[in-house]
């Protein structure tokens, strides 16, 4: 590992205990700092009611200031009841449909969050994940908390424990097998970050308005490593959160998405062209193998600087 990487890992991990709710709130009142909860979300109605219950109990009912100003659902399509659980839970819901309609919307992860930033005015922007189970407002609270202490931090993700059923410490296969290699390979400086790919990191609007996006699974990736071009890694940081317990995906689905974040590293190590953007995998049949083809997500949203609509809203 990197020196630079090892002072790193000593000046910019933290545990959400070190910054406790009333220290960021005290400092969230003297700055006037805002900050919005975002929850992209597709069919996920067993989980998403209880993460924007806890964030409203915890986070923004009954405290002297909320910690959160802004709680938005973003519903990319999902065809249960997603939307209807989310709102009763107390969460805005929008449909990722309804922002920028000018620009036909991509299916993918990354497409929700890019729109996010027309739907949400925070200074600050904390994406979560919708299908974690057993959450704590420590996800929201501990990546929050370096940016309402220390001007210098820009991005912070959230680190945790991932267990795959009874076993400790083995989810998070894509990042293992996949997203860990080309990071240590390629942008050593990030090798320090325990989950890059989680969904749960906290950003300055200012950094994120300036960054591509790219619209499916490679977002995490995408936005970590030109975070660190942009701010350079002393404006990143990570917080330890405890446990991370969600749905996980099947073995052909993790290939997918392993596929599209290979790319998203490929793109940012040549800006070239992707011969076949195509990933093909076999599913059993009744008369044998059975070759499946995808497209492995090619597109990137701009920064949203260069939005005019998202101009217009700071000009207003």
């Amino acid at each position: 590992m990197l020196e630079e990487v090892e002072r790193w890992l000593a000046d910019r991990s933290w545990s959400a205990a070190d910054r406790p709710l009333d220290q960021l709130l005290d400092l969230k009142r003297a700055a006037g700092t805002t900050v919005s909860v975002v929850l992209p979300a597709l069919d996920e109605e067993a989980t998403v009611g209880a993460i924007v219950e806890v964030v409203r109990r915890e986070l923004i009912e009954g405290l002297p200031v909320p910690l959160v100003d802004e709680l938005v659902v973003i519903d990319s399509g999902s065809a249960d009841r997603t939307a209807e659980v989310a709102a009763k839970a107390g969460a805005r819901v929008v449909h990722r449909d309804e922002i920028l309609p000018r620009i036909p919307a991509l299916p993918g992860k990354g497409e929700v969050l890019w729109r996010s930033l027309l739907a949400t005015t925070g200074d600050v922007v904390c994406f979560v994940d919708a299908d974690l189970r057993d959450f704590s407002a420590a996800f929201v609270s501990g990546i929050v908390g370096p940016l309402l202490t220390d001007p210098g931090v820009q991005f912070v993700k959230a680190m945790y424990d991932r267990p795959l059923g009874d076993a400790p410490g083995q989810g998070g296969r894509v990042t293992e097998l996949v997203a860990r290699p080309l990071l240590n390979l390629h942008w050593p400086q990030l090798a320090g970050f325990v989950q890059p790919l989680g969904g749960e990191y906290a950003v300055r609007r200012s950094l994120l308005e300036r960054l591509p996006f790219p619209v499916g699974y490679g977002v995490e990736l995408g936005l970590l490593v030109d975070a660190l071009h942009t701010v350079g890694l002393d404006a990143l940081a990570q917080v330890d959160v405890g446990v991370r317990l969600h749905r996980h995906q099947d073995g052909q689905a993790l290939g997918r998405m392993a596929a599209a974040i290979y790319r998203t590293a490929q793109v940012r190590l040549s800006r070239g062209h992707l011969v076949r953007p195509e990933l093909t995998q076999f599913e059993r049949g009744p008369e044998g193998f059975v070759p499946r083809t995808y497209p492995v997500d090619t597109e990137e949203r701009p920064p949203m600087l260069g939005v005019k609509e998202y101009g217009r809203r700071h000009v207003a």
